[in-house]
């Protein structure tokens, strides 16, 4: 543990199912700071089954929730997110191909939760966050990026995720691709280790070499940064805070601020829970424009804003 001073996160919400029966499957945080969750009466049993089950989305703010009823077709480690007009995205994270056509991995539901799209997105998935406007993007680890279950090899295509980064539009049709290695100084993606992604800028913070990185209109813009393997980031103009950094650092966040020479740390700090007690190193943590959102396995959705950090640490 990082002898760091600490910086307690703020209570914002609980995340109650909508029955009481069941349980959380997964839970993340919309373009607009609303979370939402992906409920099953028994997931576990849920994910050996081939046949869709009765499961329901809620979706969160500080002060209501309401839900909608899906047939779901149970997957390990799946993803939520809006779309527009109502419509929810749920995209598991791996994905088999095989000769007679790869899994459809991602499945849009419409407003009164019937399937209106599926669409495959690859393996190897890390993130899947969208914008109000309807803009998906999707970050893939390693094995994403350099293929396992089918892709790549001898016999299989080229993994859909070989870029780390890719732009998919409403439909989920691809638009944009991170560019390759040889198109810009910092090195292609073999690993997006943190995502956050407002209405007009993408930022990312990728292995190996770390550099903080905004994609603005299909325009990068680097910055150099020593803090090494942060899994979250937040960003309010020219303000960054980066949160992890392997087991010993699981909790740290370091801010700091964008400058010509790259990103100039000033604070570290570990992070903790509203009463002082440690981050549990499961905690989920998802960067969204200015704010962290930590989802507890409890259901406690924490909260805590740039503008509720110290701009320069006393530690």
């Amino acid at each position: 543990m990082l002898a760091l001073p600490t910086l307690p996160v703020g209570h914002h919400a609980q995340l109650l199912p909508p029955d009481p029966g069941d349980v959380r499957v997964c839970a993340s945080i919309g373009p607009s700071g609303e979370a939402l969750a992906l409920w099953a009466a028994n997931p576990e049993a849920a994910t050996q089954s081939s046949l869709p089950v009765r499961a329901r989305i809620s979706t969160h703010t500080a002060a209501t929730t309401s839900s909608t009823p899906i047939d779901w077709r149970p997957s390990a480690h799946p993803m939520i997110q809006p779309l527009p007009d109502g419509r929810v995205l749920v995209v598991a994270a791996r994905c088999q191909w095989r000769h007679a056509g790869p899994e459809q991995n991602a499945v849009t539901y419409d407003s009164t939760g019937q399937v209106c799209a599926e669409q495959t997105l690859g393996d190897g998935i890390e993130h899947v966050l969208s914008t109000r406007q309807g803009d998906v993007w999707v970050g893939y680890f390693d094995e994403g990026v350099f293929g396992n279950l089918g892709w790549s090899g001898t016999t299989g295509p080229s993994p859909l995720g070989a870029a780390g980064l890719v732009r998919y539009d409403t439909e989920l049709t691809a638009r944009w691709h991170y560019p390759s290695h040889s198109l810009h100084p910092w090195g292609a993606i073999s690993d997006c280790y943190a995502l956050n992604v407002t209405d007009d800028a993408t930022w990312t913070c990728y292995y190996r070499r770390f550099p903080v990185v905004r994609i603005q209109d299909d325009t990068l813009t680097w910055w150099h940064n020593d803090i090494r393997g942060a899994k979250a980031l937040a960003v309010d103009g020219s303000r960054v805070a980066l949160y992890g950094g392997g087991k010993a650092a699981h909790d740290r966040l370091a801010t700091g601020v964008l400058e010509t020479e790259g990103l100039r740390v000033t604070g570290e700090y570990r992070l903790v829970l509203p009463g002082g007690e440690p981050m549990p190193f499961r905690a989920q943590v998802i960067g969204r424009g200015a704010d962290l959102h930590v989802v507890l396995n409890t259901g406690e959705w924490l909260r805590l804003g740039l503008d509720e950090v110290p701009a320069e640490s006393d530690g």
